[in-house]
């Protein structure tokens, strides 16, 4: 059987511990662990790694020893409980192996779960489980966890007073940052509202959340957004001494200017384009600020100027990298003041 979406993320959170097994794929090796500690966890329940009835295999191990998967299903623990036999890096090459097990499955034998990694159409592995009438097959594409995933593992950790916007920040968040990044946002929120039942703010998302781009660098984007030129040659000087390139730069006011245009041309009008641009927190007054103060004809003479720029320096031209970023910086800002 195979799951997406919502039923996946429901799957999860509590799995159905009559069936023979699950596979967790995807190209995401991180997401993957994350998923099956999850799913591992529920079934077990608490304290099920402390009771050892947890048996881990690792693909390598499986391949020199075909029969340690059947072992481990039939083995009996010391203590009651359901059980887990866990095969990580599981490739097509095990496919046989793990069905024999799977053929000699009874219930109240331990659960096969399969984590592995991107598997193709044709894939034996995938196909086995998805085939299977009582297994179940995820993938996990390259898709940030959605609202209903979000709320469900907030309320997993107590949590279900969410303020105005929290919700929004939060699904922005889970797209911008890896998924090991968000867990640990997550978790740091889940120690900062410990016993405290009031709304979880954005601004307290805000701050618990981590840099997206360098520190540095986001002071340059809003010293040079806000137009206070005499403030960019320091700073660029600064950040070319900690090897900063001047594409990188480039690359991230070419994207900050596209969302403050984005915002300041939506149809919809800028709360529409603040959502599209991703903005959050207090991120996102600085920007409706800065959208309303640049105008749409200012902006998009500085993207011409930024796009020229990017031009220049991935060209040939011997003239240095810094300097003609700071110039096009520099014509952007006094922009701004005219």
């Amino acid at each position: 059987m195979i799951l997406r979406g919502a039923e996946a993320s429901r799957y999860f959170a509590a799995p159905d511990r009559a069936r023979v097994g699950l596979l967790i794929y995807g190209a995401d090796p991180m997401r993957v662990a994350l998923k099956r500690q999850q799913v591992i966890a529920a079934v077990m329940g608490p304290n099920g790694d402390a009771e050892m009835r947890l048996t881990r295999i690792s693909a390598a191990d499986l391949r020199k020893d075909g029969a340690l998967l059947f072992d481990a299903i039939k083995a009996v623990g010391f203590f009651p409980g359901p059980r887990v036999a866990f095969v990580e890096d599981a490739t097509d090459g095990l496919a046989d192996m793990i069905a024999g097990a799977m053929k000699e499955w009874r219930a109240g034998d331990a659960q096969i779960i399969v984590a592995a990694g991107n598997l193709t159409g044709k894939s034996t592995l995938k196909t086995l489980f998805e085939k299977h009438p009582a297994a179940v097959c995820i993938g996990l594409i390259d898709e940030p966890p959605g609202r209903e995933e979000i709320a469900a593992t907030l309320k997993s950790a107590g949590i279900s007073n969410l303020g105005q916007g929290a919700m929004a920040d939060l699904t922005t968040l889970a797209r911008e940052l890896d998924p090991g990044d968000f867990r640990q946002m997550l978790e740091k929120i889940f120690l900062y509202k410990w016993r405290d039942s009031t709304p979880l703010l954005p601004e307290e998302i805000s701050a618990l959340a981590p840099a997206t781009i360098e520190a540095e660098v986001d002071a340059l984007v809003r010293i040079v957004a806000d137009g206070a030129r005499g403030e960019v040659g320091p700073m660029l000087r600064r950040l070319e001494g900690q090897g900063t390139q001047a594409v990188g730069v480039c690359i991230v006011m070419l994207r900050y200017f596209r969302s403050l245009h984005m915002i300041a041309t939506d149809a919809g009008g800028m709360q529409a384009g603040l959502q599209k641009a991703r903005a959050f927190g207090p991120r996102r007054d600085q920007m409706q600020r800065q959208a309303e103060s640049w105008g749409v004809d200012a902006l998009e003479k500085a993207l011409a100027h930024l796009v020229e720029t990017d031009f220049s320096l991935r060209s040939a031209s011997r003239a240095p990298a810094m300097a003609v970023m700071e110039r096009a910086l520099i014509r952007i800002t006094m922009q701004k003041r005219k």
